[in-house]
């Protein structure tokens, strides 16, 4: 293993210079064709000397083999060093892995380390990328986080070049075929390439022999299809390419280095101290309007704007241009006035006419801001009176008085204002979702929670008058599997609703993406998780809760699949006698109990419908509702399911996806499960605490019919788990859905019943 450290003890380097001493006249500042600008230095006393052994801008001019000079940091060349950047350009060893046909094995390093981790230098996340140049190469690039050496911990990452053809490489394409490129994070000072021994170039020695990895700067960076061919990418360069290394001044903050004025680099005048974006540690620049090398007494000079060649000149004809320290400024000429910027210099006439006209205008301006003024007053206490009206219709005053005699609450009471900052005023850009009861955005808190912020559509007298302390009722729900209220704002005509922000998508989204594969266990565990939370609800809330519109896309997906349902936008408490009863009837056509719509009584069995429609889609990955569907098809896919099940035709609807010998049995007793839940009398459904344990009974069978050495470790994960994330190791990620979207084949029924 190749080991490059930047690493030696200060007694062994010649003495260098401090912030506060400046490097000597005679220094060297050239090294064959690259300069050496300071803090870079070659020999005593000309470069930057931060103490703790760090020699980072010490530098050597050595003779190379082929007669010419070049700077070194120890045994790395240095091609370049930009002080306005805080860059420096080396040359990076490329680590082959050959074919030998002698041997008949694969020679070269398959793994290389490369540590600055001794010195002020981080690779540049920005400009290099870790690039893999063969035929069925898979290398890895590994490091110890920069931020976090002390504990181990460690980044990886790699990519895979594969060769469908010759005739398929293409040159200046690094996409895979030939060539494949993974970016790096930042706080990186060292790292380790390794190449996959199972993937080689054994078989197809004859067509590509070599496989190259190593970091190289993005930019320079051409594949050319011979590298892969003929092995050019050694020849071509010598073994080495070029690399960018962002260097800092110290190990601190700007604060803490101002503090210590005799270490302090930026000693320049006109200069500031910003701190690195890549790790720990400071570099200076110029202020605005200067230019130069702010690490040098004296090294920022004023830029002359109006003498610069190489600077459009900033003032129209016939302005005059007027250098400024850090700045410039135009001038009309003599007996002239206007703006000198633009070029409207005039030649001045009598002041009378102008100074009435001012007069006039000032008087004008005066009456408009009065006036103005006025009117914004009257209207910001219209504007208050309404806000404590509608505060008082949803029941603000009785919201209030409850959050003050229960302790501990964390609802909160949002403003308007607070809300409009947060999405952006509402933008559209920011729709998330849309339904039946309301229009839901994506916002951010001040204290940079992201939130998911619902308008709700309009609500009835009663529903205003109870809306705050239901509100604060669902706020106290505390269970995994239901999204968070956080508050609501109550100073709008229509209230608004703030939620925990899901980012995963939904239920929805994931069974009907086309090309999505959901394995059994997976889909097993969303329905025994959405059935713990509505069971909770309806069983452990207090009062109990009746969410009112259970569907796919009201159940959002989290991290490991864990689900979270949401939208209580059609909840109510349980009713304590049957005068409470009768309500609204609304909801989602595909999913709404057919005895809630004749009866115009919502009670936890409708709930327990639309989960059994929620359990068809996960078996079936079909729609609730098509309206596409075929003249003589059944539209609604509760109807098609019963038919089927009473004809005997269960396989021609189930998802083929998931059937197998192992697999019949559980996906019979889940289809069980639905056909009771979709009973037309309540009363014969189940409840949803029965539901639920016999779904995490089931879960517990299908484990006990698949060992673990023949399931997938998704499979397995989503059977053991109860929500925990999944470590994945691709080198890609899954595109990420909104969190919020409404059902594309459904239709929303409002319909309202007398009281």
């Amino acid at each position: 293993m190749l080991l490059i450290l930047i690493a030696v003890l200060a007694s062994a380097w010649p003495a260098a210079a401090s912030a506060s001493q400046p490097p000597s006249g005679t220094c060297q500042r050239r090294c064959g064709d690259v300069d050496i600008p300071y803090p870079f230095g070659i020999g005593r006393g000309c470069y930057l000397y931060t103490g703790e052994n760090d020699v980072t801008f010490g530098l050597t001019c050595n003779l190379t083999a082929d007669g010419t000079y070049r700077p070194f940091c120890f045994e790395v060349e240095v091609l370049g060093v930009s002080v306005a950047r805080g860059q420096a350009r080396v040359r990076n060893e490329i680590n082959p892995w050959c074919y030998n046909a002698t041997s008949r094995s694969m020679d070269g390093l398959s793994s290389m380390w490369t540590d600055f981790s001794d010195s002020s230098f981080m690779l540049s996340d920005e400009d290099n990328r870790f690039t893999v140049v063969g035929c069925n190469s898979l290398a890895y690039v590994s490091s110890k986080d920069a931020s976090q050496f002390a504990t181990g911990s460690t980044y990886m990452t790699g990519c895979m070049a594969t060769c469908p053809g010759a005739g398929r490489l293409e040159n200046g394409s690094c996409s895979g075929m030939g060539c494949c490129q993974a970016a790096i994070p930042r706080g990186i000072n060292s790292y380790d390439v390794v190449f996959e021994e199972k993937f080689n170039t054994t078989a197809i020695a004859n067509f590509s022999r070599c496989s190259y990895a190593v970091l190289v700067e993005a930019a320079w960076f051409d594949f050319r299809t011979t590298y892969v061919t003929a092995g050019d990418f050694m020849a071509s360069t010598g073994g080495k390419v070029p690399l960018v290394l962002d260097w800092v001044v110290g190990k601190v903050t700007c604060r803490e280095a101002m503090r210590n004025t005799t270490a302090y680099a930026c000693v320049s005048s006109n200069s500031g101290c910003v701190d690195s974006r890549n790790g720990p540690g400071y570099l200076c620049n110029c202020s605005r309007g200067y230019q130069g090398n702010p690490y040098l007494q004296g090294g920022c000079r004023d830029i002359d704007e109006c003498g610069d060649g190489g600077i459009k000149y900033p003032c129209s004809v016939p302005g005059t241009c007027i250098n400024t320290p850090g700045g410039f400024r135009c001038a009309c000429p003599d007996k002239t006035r206007g703006n000198a910027y633009t070029g409207t210099c005039e030649a001045k006439k009598s002041q009378l006419g102008a100074h009435i006209a001012i007069g006039v205008s000032i008087s004008v301006v005066v009456l408009v801001i009065s006036m103005s003024c006025a009117y914004l007053i009257h209207e910001r206490r219209s504007l208050a009176t309404v806000k404590r009206r509608y505060f008082k219709q949803h029941g603000g005053l009785m919201l209030f008085e409850e959050m003050k005699s229960k302790q501990g609450v964390s609802f909160t009471l949002f403003t308007k204002e607070e809300l409009e900052e947060a999405t952006g005023r509402f933008d559209e850009r920011n729709v998330i979702g849309k339904g039946g009861n309301g229009t839901v955005y994506k916002g951010t808190l001040k204290d940079s929670r992201a939130v998911a912020i619902k308008r709700c559509k309009l609500i009835n007298d009663r529903q205003k008058k109870e809306f705050g302390k239901e509100m604060l009722i669902l706020s106290q729900i505390n269970h995994r599997n239901v999204v968070r209220l956080y508050g609501c704002c109550l100073e709008v005509e229509v209230p608004m609703l703030v939620y925990e922000f899901v980012p995963n998508g939904t239920l929805y989204q994931l069974i009907h993406r086309p090309g999505a594969r959901v394995p059994l266990a997976t889909r097993l565990k969303i329905a025994h998780e959405g059935a713990e939370a509505l069971a909770y609800l309806h069983s452990w809330a207090s009062p109990p809760i009746i969410h009112g519109d259970v569907k796919s896309p009201n159940m959002l997906i989290d991290d490991g699949h864990t689900v979270k349902v949401s939208d209580f936008g059609a909840s109510t408490l349980a009713p304590t006698d049957e005068a409470q009863f009768v309500t609204f009837v609304q909801g989602t056509c595909g999913y709404l109990d057919p005895e809630y719509m004749q009866t115009c009584k919502l009670t936890d069995k409708s709930d327990v419908y639309s989960f059994g429609v929620v359990l068809l889609e996960l078996l079936t990955r079909r729609k609730a509702l098509n309206l596409q569907a075929a003249e003589g098809e059944e539209k609604n896919l509760s109807s098609h399911f019963l038919l089927a099940a009473s004809a005997s035709k269960l396989d021609e609807i189930v998802d083929a996806q998931i059937v197998d010998e192992q697999s019949i049995e559980v996906i019979e007793q889940v289809a069980e499960i639905a056909k009771q839940c979709l009973e037309m009398a309540s009363e014969k459904r189940p409840s949803m605490r029965e539901v639920a344990e016999e779904l995490g009974r089931l879960r517990r069978l299908l484990l006990a019919q698949h060992p673990w050495r023949q399931k997938s470790s998704e499979e397995m994960e989503a059977l053991l788990t109860v929500g925990s994330p999944t470590p994945t190791s691709t080198c890609s990620e899954i595109e990420p859905s909104n969190a919020y979207v409404s059902l594309d084949d459904s239709a929303y029924l409002g319909v309202q019943s007398p009281r």
